[in-house]
């Protein structure tokens, strides 16, 4: 008989190549591209965060305060009681001939309604913008965090989204007390910078000065880094902020001692510069995060838009700040609301038990397919194991995390590979026993065959999708093997034995013997 080129034999060849080269190094830990083990298979750190949303709406009042400010003094427009407060911002502008230029000004932020009084300004953001400011906010805080845990050094941190206002962080390979820590206090800390003018006309009363006092004249009272009780009173809208820095670098000045040096974008160098130019004499506060690291006296004016911070760091606490100022403020402040720590010991134990349950079961499926379907169920082990290794070679290829549920998900694509080889064995033992000839049987089976198959597949893929997309850490492991694990089933089950059969059809032909083949005793003989 005249064979065609079998080209579903070469695909499913290439295919078996391709599992075998990519998950190679997976598998004995060579190099190449590798599956990562999730948190519950290696250990490590997972945490439930809280982002305070409320708080990013004050913050962001006050960066508007600043704004108006720069505005006005860019624009040589007088102003006098510019305050923020926790739900607004007001002023009130001196000169009327400025109104117009005010009123154009105003109208060009975004999601802002402005109440005027005369020459007394309101302004207070939507309720859309208070909605967005509050989403902005949480995914704001999920970026920052990734970048900051990236730049920590650690291997497939996972940052997500969880509920309305909380964030889920699994940090796999997380070991010792100290790099559980070490972590904890990188992902809270705000990394807020604020260059803040100094009060010095009210300063020398700011031991008995309470903050409710220090408001009223627009000032706020904060402590110095190396001795919370040391007071400093400081014009509460700030010069600049973080938003304006675009490095920040741990060093060493010039006595060895770990500083950090920072770079600040050409707005927030004029400003600088602007600033420190008209002010010579006076302090200016460097702030981060709620807390005074230095108030200098400008000696001159300060351009090219750098700076230090120093303020006793360890060298490790130098890194890791400007590692939070390199990444970003976080934009609202991050409550912990669950920690939960899994030994490697623990981790270790789940992929034993998952590495048994697999090879248990697929040692069972071999027996069983092998006793009754005899060479098809060779043929159906093959293609079960090279459906395990497509899963392990996609999801090396990306870089996919896997995790105890992504073990049961690839235990699952066992039974769901062979089920499909039942499916269509039994198909082709349906044409025998309507007396067809082998390769009526074969084609006949794997056309009724491959309907079912894809059916069932098709409902258990739109399953996964659903559960990668509505599911968290864990649930998108499962969805994500099943997912892999479908589709390789159709590559291996349909394509693939097909491809075998055809290439053993004179042979199978020739022996006529279904019963070795395929299991299959004629009982009407």
């Amino acid at each position: 008989m005249k064979k065609s080129f079998n080209t579903k034999l070469l695909f499913f060849i290439i295919a078996t190549l391709f599992g075998i080269v990519l998950s190679i190094p997976s598998l004995f830990q060579t190099q190449g591209p590798k599956i990562t083990l999730g948190l519950d298979l290696q250990g490590g750190l997972n945490l439930l965060l809280g982002v305070q949303t409320e708080e990013a709406i004050k913050t962001r009042y006050s960066s508007l305060a600043s704004q108006i400010n720069y505005y006005a003094l860019d624009e040589q427009i007088l102003l006098d009681g510019l305050s923020a407060f926790g739900d607004s911002v007001s002023f009130e502008l001196l000169d009327s001939n400025e109104k117009a230029k005010m009123d154009s000004y105003l109208k060009e932020i975004k999601g802002l309604d402005v109440i005027e009084n005369s020459l007394r300004y309101t302004l207070t953001f939507t309720e859309a913008e208070i909605i967005n400011l509050k989403n902005f906010a949480i995914e704001q805080a999920i970026g920052n965090i990734r970048n900051r845990l990236d730049q920590f050094g650690l291997s497939e941190p996972s940052v997500t989204k969880q509920g309305e206002d909380a964030i889920l962080v699994q940090l796999p390979g997380i070991k010792t007390q100290e790099d559980e820590q070490r972590a904890l206090e990188l992902i809270s800390k705000g990394g807020h910078l604020q260059m803040m003018a100094v009060d010095e006309a009210r300063n020398a009363r700011v031991s008995s000065m309470t903050q409710l006092e220090a408001e009223s004249y627009g000032d706020v009272v904060l402590p110095f880094i190396e001795d919370e009780n040391q007071k400093i009173l400081l014009k509460a809208i700030p010069i600049l902020d973080g938003a304006m820095l675009t490095d920040a670098r741990a060093a060493y000045d010039q006595n060895g001692q770990p500083i950090i040096n920072f770079t600040l974008n050409a707005q927030g160098g004029k400003i600088f510069g602007d600033f420190s130019g008209k002010n010579v004499g006076n302090r200016m506060a460097i702030v981060l995060d709620g807390k005074v690291y230095s108030a200098p006296v400008i000696r001159e004016r300060i351009g090219g838009g750098s700076g230090q911070i120093s303020g006793g760091f360890s060298v490790q606490q130098a890194s890791d700040i400007a590692i939070a100022l390199r990444s970003g403020a976080l934009p609202a402040p991050i409550v912990l609301l669950e920690k939960r720590s899994v030994g490697p010991s623990l981790g270790a134990d789940s992929i034993k038990a998952s590495m048994v349950a697999l090879i248990t079961g697929a040692i069972l499926v071999v027996i069983f397919m092998v006793l009754y379907y005899g060479i098809a169920g060779i043929i159906a082990n093959l293609a079960m194991i090279v459906n395990i290794l497509l899963v392990i070679a996609v999801m090396a290829l990306f870089g996919a995390t896997l995790t105890l549920p992504g073990m049961a998900g690839i235990i699952l694509t066992v039974g769901m590979a062979v089920d499909a080889n039942v499916i269509i064995n039994e198909r082709i033992r349906e044409g025998f026993r309507a007396k067809e000839n082998f390769i009526k049987s074969m084609e006949n089976g794997y056309a009724n065959a491959s309907r079912a198959i894809f059916d069932s597949n098709l409902t258990s893929l739109i399953a996964a999708v659903l559960l990668y997309m509505c599911g968290t850490g864990a649930i998108k492991g499962f969805a994500i093997t099943m997912s892999i694990g479908i589709l390789a089933s159709i590559i291996t089950a349909i394509v693939g034995t097909h491809g075998i059969f055809r290439m053993f059809q004179n042979r199978i032909i020739k022996s006529g013997n279904y019963a070795l083949w395929f299991g299959y005793k004629d009982k009407s003989k």
